[in-house]
């Protein structure tokens, strides 16, 4: 059924029912301060009066997938961007623009060791602009979230899950639980669940312990139709559900201990971008190369 939906460049949430959240674009109270596109998208419907424009993006030198959604029924079509890269801010702000949105939130998932955010290019091209970060990260950023908060654009809001484990401050964002959100709901996992796989746990504060344990209560317990949109992709896939996961990735399907094993023995090689990209992400991408987006 997933293949088939996979047809179109764009998803469009329809509903009936008026939405009991403010029209104005805002984030909730427990939030504090301090082109290519790979997917072919499908078209779902909901018990929704908002519209979700959804558009997943690709960094092709970093793997990193970048995701727009935007309420395009609300007057000001208010939207927000998830781990933009630096080098693909101009595409981005372009489409935004084509597409007649507001952005309002350039979100990461964490701090990434491979690429530069775009948050600091973005919020230097677009004002208005508030970066948004995980508190627990240490990062500097505009907004900080913690596990419970909503992310709010328009009528629709994003719910915040802590998800450490890949890094100490990985978050992941999933499309609300409420009978005016889009369904099926949508999580945006960063390094924490990639398709047939997960983020490493060997820097930055990493723990499979951790790991395990976020992806076991924080993700294989929403709905099995949840679609999972990872953060990175290397062998080209678009989006997955947790269902799917839960059933063929290799690594969920263990129990802890062999877990812990699979990813003591991983060997990978040291990220070439990380001494580069994790001081800059640590202050938003700003010390990033404007030369570069």
């Amino acid at each position: 059924m997933l293949q088939n939906m996979l047809r179109f460049q764009f998803i469009t949430f329809f509903a009936s029912k008026a939405s009991p959240f403010p029209l104005s674009v805002s984030v909730s109270k427990a939030i504090r301060k301090p082109v290519r596109v790979r997917s072919q998208m499908a078209s779902f419907s909901s018990s929704s009066s908002s519209k979700l424009l959804f558009r997943q993006l690709f960094e092709k030198e970093s793997s990193t997938y970048t995701y727009l959604l935007a309420d395009a029924s609300h007057p000001e079509r208010p939207a927000l961007l998830i781990d933009p890269v630096d080098r693909t801010v101009d595409r981005d702000v372009s489409l935004i623009e084509q597409l007649g949105l507001k952005l309002v939130y350039a979100m990461n998932t964490h701090v990434h060791a491979d690429h530069v955010t775009g948050t600091g290019l973005i919020k230097s091209k677009v004002p208005g602009v508030k970066s948004v970060i995980s508190k627990a990260s240490g990062a500097t950023a505009d907004l900080y979230v913690e596990p419970g908060d909503k992310v709010h654009f328009g009528d629709l809001f994003l719910e915040v899950r802590a998800t450490p484990g890949h890094t100490k401050g990985c978050v992941t964002y999933v499309t609300g639980d409420a009978p005016d959100q889009p369904q099926p709901r949508m999580a945006f996992t960063g390094d924490t669940v990639l398709i047939r796989g997960c983020g490493r746990t060997d820097f930055q504060g990493g723990s499979s312990e951790q790991l395990y344990k976020s992806i076991h209560t924080q993700i294989c317990t929403l709905p099995k139709c949840t679609l999972i949109y990872p953060a990175h992709d290397y062998r080209g896939f678009t989006v997955s559900t947790v269902g799917e996961e839960m059933q063929h990735n290799p690594r969920l399907t263990k129990d802890e201990e062999k877990f812990k094993n699979i990813m003591a023995n991983l060997n990978l090689q040291y990220p070439k971008m990380i001494d580069i990209a994790v001081p800059a992400n640590m202050v938003c991408g700003i010390q990033s190369n404007p030369k570069q987006a």
